[in-house]
């Protein structure tokens, strides 16, 4: 079994434009590439995974996701990036299209993204880290055994914390958020700034 960063999209891969896609205006957000490379370099196997609301909110269709999976690929591919799996929950309880208006196991801050994931791909959870910018995000993390890193840049707006929403770090941007966990990883003692969260 092996160790895994699972990556949120929007917001912490990408910048955010809500319930965009359109490859044209997916851009990665600033220092996403280095730090994606420093996970890599680490022997992370890197995994995207993403709460697409905007299909069971009648926004776009399940169909167009594949595309942007495609540009997303070809983007990192061409930073030196290998992204080993994309997993969607296009799921909302409040949604318009009844396939998808339902509670779900997916959508974070279930983990249900990511022990699919770990179940496809022989991962060691409890070895992996799960990065994003709101606390759903961590959240899922630590539901499904995962360290977490909460990339605090303003997309987390409610802050409503509980046990399960404490990250171990708290990062500018996922540069920073891999630089930690490559570090925490390599045994450096350090006090966690997630603990002022609690």
């Amino acid at each position: 079994m092996t160790k895994a960063a699972f990556i949120d999209k929007d917001g912490t891969l990408v910048v955010d434009v809500p319930f965009n896609v359109d490859p044209e205006r997916i851009a990665l957000a600033p220092d996403a590439a280095e730090g994606l490379r420093a996970l890599a370099a680490a022997g992370f196997r890197l995994f995207v995974v993403s709460n697409q609301s905007g299909v069971a909110r009648g926004r776009f269709g399940e169909d167009a996701l594949p595309a942007v999976e495609r540009h997303l690929r070809e983007v990192l591919t061409a930073e030196g990036i290998a992204i080993e799996g994309f997993y969607w929950c296009p799921h909302h309880p409040d949604g318009v299209r009844p396939r998808y208006a339902m509670p779900c196991t997916c959508r974070k801050p279930e983990p249900g993204m990511l022990l699919r994931a770990a179940a496809e791909h022989d991962l060691d959870l409890s070895r992996s880290w799960a990065i994003g910018d709101i606390l759903d995000d961590v959240e899922a993390g630590r539901r499904a055994g995962c360290h977490t890193v909460l990339v605090d840049n303003g997309g987390e707006t409610e802050w409503l914390m509980a046990p399960w929403r404490v990250p171990d770090h708290v990062a500018s941007d996922l540069a920073d958020a891999a630089q930690w966990i490559v570090d925490d990883t390599a045994g450096e003692p350090r006090c966690r700034k997630g603990d002022a969260y609690g």
